[in-house]
């Protein structure tokens, strides 16, 4: 177990750590009345437990934010921002005293909610309750595995913390809810959250809304729960951080109740939550706290020393981490080597060699094609890991040569997440963002809608997460309209920096996972299919590597001599219904209409293409373009034009073997017909 920084008698004085305290709390102040906006309740009520917890046990390096062996801090409540912001001035990252000055403003460091990757320091985004909470146990699961991987006997490479501040509003959070019980099942010691217990929230107390016993609720999930009475006793908060330490089989909750907006005149109500205090409240608020009434931003020099000791004590802590690994590579060699590959995130020489071929060969759903290429390369890239919402069979996303992530276990690389697709979503950006794996999570695609802040986050964060999100269609069948995605598609499409993949066939499966594990800096959905779909004679049609433009020319047109020719016609179309357009060109053909077929399976990658291949693929001069898909038309005018049309889903499907709902509902090659004769 990692030391704390100071013994319990504290090398401070009193006096010195009100004055650090206070020094949190005027910067909020004066933040937040500068911006005319911002939530300063939190940050003044909180302020102790964050100061206790960042000067006597945080590891970290100021000057080293990403130190791999240090404590993770996550701000769950991110409306509360000017704290981490305050924490990080204070001790010395790479954020001004002007920054908080500039605090929620444009092309500062200092938003209204903590980002992830704009901020040093600062771990996650969160901001959207409950979010933080869950990507802190995905932090924990991360750390879990690699210890159980890599830590030796005397060689604790892996021994850090989880540390959160969570508030009322995040444990109202199905999310959190869903991510308490897993990580409780896990019994992920190492995850301590400081529960920020002051019984107010926007509209009012907490009792409009919320009256369980929060201790009770976790206990009764596997945690190990305490209760701070006093938010502002330092000394009870050192105690209960120290207990929760000393838990190594459960994660805990300190439940702290402290006053809301500490020190404002409206101190403990909602109008301390997030309102501008007013300039004649800051003075108020200052005389209360001993504080100079008309000095704004001022730091005591004794207070800032005492911050700055952070910055030689996070460089102690990370040579002497350096000196270990250094230690552990030379009597743990072949280990050193990969671990070092590892938390490079360094792809193995060659790995895209064993990504499969699937050439031609029996009919195979687009599922079972992504778990035979998630087993060809678990061998080659051990960074990879993931499972399903208990769907790991239908989902196909099961590592067939590990075995399950569990309590006792942490070195399986099988996720059982459960019926929680929303924890699902948080804990694999938690797992990314604690570094050295490639996490992905599977389900079906209409229950995307369950995880859709989790995703809209990962691609905020621009972080590597991969979706498999399968029975991606009305092709699913019988289950019927509820679990028939419709609207799914245009939905993930419209969030900025997510990769949405819909391969056609097991060759365009395998390029699909090629791009999504080269994807290091952003996520990416795979959508599969349920039923299965013709393998794509490559021999005579387009290689599938043309995927890595996210559309591309898979069938030509062609004169009646079979020679290439300028299109009369092209057909559009992703995943399962590209087989349709395949089949119907082969009658357009002969009947003398020269027809193109263009597989358009990642409409994000084709935008970023030039102009000059988009022609390519798409000549101006061909206005007759039909597209199909089996899901909503929103955005297909984009690439028919105002001459072309597309065949589509503006309703719910309904129960009924796959391949009856795909003929009813128009997806059949007579249907494509009908309508290409039209445009015709």
């Amino acid at each position: 177990m990692s030391a704390p920084l100071q013994k319990e008698n504290s090398n401070t004085t009193p006096e010195l750590d009100q004055l650090c305290i206070n020094t949190i709390r005027a910067l909020t102040l004066d933040a937040v009345q500068k911006a005319k906006s911002g939530h300063p309740g939190l940050p003044l009520g909180a302020a102790p437990m964050a100061y206790v917890l960042w000067t006597r046990f945080l590891r970290h390096n100021p000057k080293n934010p990403k130190f791999e062996n240090r404590d993770r801090f996550l701000l769950s409540a991110g409306h509360g921002s000017m704290l981490i912001y305050s924490l990080l001035y204070l001790t010395g990252y790479d954020l001004s005293l002007d920054e908080l000055k500039n605090f929620r403003q444009w092309g500062s460091k200092t938003p209204g909610h903590p980002e992830y990757g704009l901020t040093p320091g600062v771990e996650i985004t969160t901001g959207p309750l409950g979010q933080g909470f869950a990507n802190g146990v995905g932090m924990a699961m991360g750390a879990a595995h690699l210890a159980s991987r890599f830590n030796k006997e005397n060689f604790p490479l892996i021994d850090h913390y989880v540390y959160a501040i969570v508030s009322d509003g995040d444990l109202m959070e199905g999310v959190a809810a869903e991510a308490a019980s897993l990580a409780g099942h896990l019994k992920l010691g190492k995850l301590i959250y400081l529960y920020d217990d002051n019984n107010v929230t926007i509209e009012g107390f907490t009792n409009l809304a919320f009256s369980e016993d929060v201790p009770k609720r976790f206990e009764a999930l596997g945690w190990h729960t305490q209760t701070v009475a006093d938010g502002n006793n330092l000394d009870d908060i050192e105690a209960a951080i120290r207990a929760a330490q000393a838990v190594d089989d459960r994660p805990s909750l300190i439940s702290v109740k402290t006053i809301i907006g500490y020190g404002m005149p409206t101190q403990g109500t909602r109008k301390a939550h997030s309102d501008a205090p007013g300039e004649d409240a800051v003075r108020e608020a200052k005389r209360h706290l001993g504080w100079p009434e008309d000095e704004q931003f001022y730091v005591p020099e004794e207070a800032l020393a005492h911050y700055r000791e952070a910055i030689e004590r996070g460089a102690q802590l990370e040579s002497d981490w350096n000196a270990l690994v250094d230690e552990y590579e030379k009597a743990h060699p072949e280990e050193g080597k990969l671990w070092r590959a590892t938390m490079s995130g360094e792809l193995p020489a060659g790995w895209e060699d064993h990504l499969p071929k699937f050439e031609n060969g029996k009919d195979i759903a687009t599922r079972v094609a992504s778990g035979e290429v998630i087993n060809a390369l678990a061998p080659v890239l051990p960074m990879l890991i993931g499972g399903s919402a208990d769907l790991g069979v239908s989902n196909n996303t099961d590592i067939k040569e590990s075995h399950s992530f569990a309590a006792g276990a942490y070195d399986g690389r099988i996720l059982h997440f459960g019926v929680r697709e929303h924890a699902m979503g948080s804990t694999l950006t938690g797992m990314s963002l604690n570094g050295g794996l490639i996490p992905y999570g599977g389900t079906f695609l209409t229950f995307s809608d369950y995880m859709r802040p989790a995703i809209r986050l990962a691609a905020l964060s621009e972080v590597q997460v991969i979706y498999v999100f399968t029975h991606d269609s009305v092709g699913l069948g019988e289950d019927g309209p509820t679990h028939q995605p419709i609207e799914h598609l245009a939905a993930l499409r419209a969030i900025p920096h997510l990769f949405v993949i819909r391969p056609a066939d097991p060759a365009e499966v395998s390029e699909a996972w090629r791009i999504a594990i080269l994807r290091r800096n952003a996520p990416t959905a795979l959508a599969l299919t349920r039923q299965k779909v013709p393998v794509i004679n490559r021999q005579r049609f387009a290689a599938a590597d043309g995927l890595r433009r996210g559309g591309y020319v898979l069938a030509e047109a062609e004169t009646t001599e079979g020679e290439v020719t300028t299109p009369k016609l092209i057909l559009i179309a992703t995943g399962s219904e590209v087989s349709l357009t395949l089949e119907a060109r082969e009658t357009l053909q002969k009947e003398g209409t020269p027809t193109r077929v263009v597989s358009l399976p990642c409409w994000e990658l084709f935008e970023e293409q030039t102009d000059e291949y988009w022609n390519e693929v798409l000549p101006p001069a061909v206005t007759a373009r039909l597209a199909i898909e089996a899901g909503v038309c929103q955005g297909w005018d984009r690439y028919v034009g105002t001459g072309g049309a597309v065949i589509c889903l503006d309703r719910f499907g309904g129960s009924a073997p796959g391949e009856v709902a795909l003929r009813e509902l128009g997806f059949n090659v007579e249907n494509v017909l009908d309508q290409a004769r039209k445009l015709l």
